[in-house]
């Protein structure tokens, strides 16, 4: 998997993350790109210097690298055991972000860099029908991908009754629910966010112990994914700092 850009390229450096082969732009001069550079030395990392358009050459879609080219080892996926481990190490209750059937790169990579701000424990996505951790996504995500723990899993639903079982309180973020400013967030949580133009679909809705709606007051009743599952983590958010 190739990773571009500065702070996506950085936080891999910081994370650790294997990185097999790094390509930088060869007229690079300034502090930030020398601090990137030196760290790839200083880790050992094969390091290639191209002139820009070869550095075009390595991305597809037309991406900006900003000069930084990284080969890295598959993402490594986590388990939902792993998160929860993560959470109880730090000694928070869960916090969990889990996503049904996000489908649109740019959407996860957003999540990821909202969550991984807002202190998330992880991230849950389905194995099937939805987008994976791939480049853009890590782009997207300024580096935050390195960052926090993703868990793919089979069937979402079971998932979330595992959850359950485990005594964390999953809501789903969907219309015609709770108001989500009425809800108390408090807690070991799991939001559910759906995918785009689909939402939540009507079984996750069922297996949740509620459902919580963001007020819209103009003439369009939807956000995009990223944007509601960042007013709903906030929210979160805002209550764990309220009742500390």
């Amino acid at each position: 998997m190739k990773i571009y850009g500065r702070n996506a390229v950085e936080e891999a450096l910081k994370s650790g993350t294997t990185i097999d082969r790094l390509v930088v732009q060869r007229d690079l001069r300034d502090a930030g790109a020398n601090r990137i550079i030196q760290e790839a030395k200083d880790r050992g990392i094969k390091i290639f210097f191209r002139d820009k358009t070869a550095l075009d050459r390595e991305i597809e879609h037309g991406g900006r690298h900003q000069g930084f080219v990284a080969e890295v080892t598959d993402f490594k996926y986590s388990e939902p055991e792993e998160i929860l481990a993560l959470a109880e190490s730090r000694g928070e209750p869960p916090f969990i972000v889990i996503l049904d059937g996000v489908e649109d790169p740019h959407n996860l990579g957003s999540v990821i860099r909202v969550a991984e701000c807002a202190g998330v424990h992880g991230i849950i996505i389905p194995r099937h029908r939805a987008v994976s951790v791939n480049d853009t996504v890590v782009k997207v995500s300024s580096g935050a991908a390195a960052h926090i723990k993703v868990a793919k899993v089979t069937n979402i639903n079971n998932t979330i009754a595992e959850l359950k079982e485990r005594g964390v309180w999953v809501y789903a973020a969907d219309m015609e629910g709770d108001d989500l400013y009425s809800t108390d967030l408090r807690g070991p949580v799991a939001i559910v966010v759906g995918g785009e133009g689909k939402g939540v679909s009507r079984l996750t809705r069922e297996v949740c112990d509620g459902v919580v709606s963001i007020p819209m007051f103009g003439k369009v009743n939807s956000l995009n994914a990223s944007v509601a599952a960042a007013v709903v983590i906030y929210e979160k958010v805002r209550q764990m700092v309220a009742h500390r």
